[in-house]
């Protein structure tokens, strides 16, 4: 009978997949997403003092998609003004050149929330959700408790776990080495932020935001200065998810109790819920 080793511990499926990931990252060969080519298009053109609505428009129309999308948030209840929306250049005109790229990239990143695999698709479209009602609250907060941009909080909250991505689609092609969803949730809890960093870097984000990922999960986390994204995103989620984290710096930054209040009666509530109105109008 052949000797056995029995002093060799089995490895458990999360070290498994998590080394699958690890060294799909150290040789390069982790397929990080690419940006769409419309968003990378219309943040090229905004860069150009002189770029007109009707230049913006014409790129947006690119991906008829997003165009239609761009419309309705435009005609939606939160931003309606007077009159209906017709055409992308309107829409332009009507949400302004800044918040339209960030609605732009909001909306071509969604379209990167899916997959082949059911259960997979699943989760990155309730990743996908989490993101979104993330991203309405960090823009109000930003607003009413920052001195930062809320469109450019908005963005971070919408890419914050964009690290997700490329772990999901690797877990489609290696399924036999994930025998739990405890097993990917711990590899994507390890990993995610430092991919998610990686992808924003390659997407040339703006560096406020390159290090979001990698920040915002640290409620421990302290720094001078006043409030950051990576605060705004760690009191959005904590907040959203129920966590009353007291002692999280990121609370005091912005000057709120942990389980400040979000009834809709309140400027924190209504701003929320606006912002979340406009962004599932598209």
């Amino acid at each position: 009978m052949p000797y056995e080793r029995t002093d060799v511990p089995r490895m458990s499926s999360h070290d498994r997949f998590y080394r699958v990931v690890v060294d799909a990252l150290a040789h390069d060969r982790l397929t990080l997403p690419t940006l769409p080519e419309v968003a990378h298009g219309i943040r090229c053109l905004v860069r150009n003092e002189d770029v007109s609505a009707a230049r913006l428009a014409r790129e947006i129309l690119r991906d008829p998609a997003i165009a239609v999308r761009l419309i309705r948030v435009a005609n939606s209840a939160a931003m309606r003004g007077g009159h209906r929306v017709d055409n992308v250049q309107q829409a332009v005109t009507r949400l302004g050149f800044d918040y339209t790229r960030m609605l732009v990239d909001g909306l071509a990143l969604e379209q990167m929330f899916r997959a082949r695999d059911r259960e997979l698709h699943d989760r990155l479209l309730l990743c996908w959700r989490d993101s979104v009602e993330i991203a309405a609250l960090a823009r109000t907060l930003a607003e009413q408790c920052t001195l930062l941009h809320p469109e450019m909080a908005m963005l971070a909250g919408l890419v914050h776990r964009v690290g997700v991505l490329p772990i999901l689609k690797l877990a489609e092609t290696h399924a036999h080495t994930v025998d739990s969803d405890r097993a990917l949730d711990a590899t994507i809890d390890a990993l995610a932020p430092r991919v998610g960093r990686m992808i924003l870097q390659a997407w040339h984000f703006p560096p406020e935001l390159v290090d979001v990922p990698m920040l915002w999960p640290d409620a421990s986390r302290d720094h001078d200065g006043a409030a950051d994204y990576p605060d705004v995103i760690c009191v959005a989620a904590l907040r959203l998810r129920g966590a009353q984290d007291a002692y999280a710096p990121a609370f005091r930054k912005l000057d709120l109790e942990a389980g400040f209040a979000l009834d809709e009666a309140g400027p924190l509530g209504g701003g929320y819920r606006e912002s979340l109105r406009q962004l599932e109008a598209s």
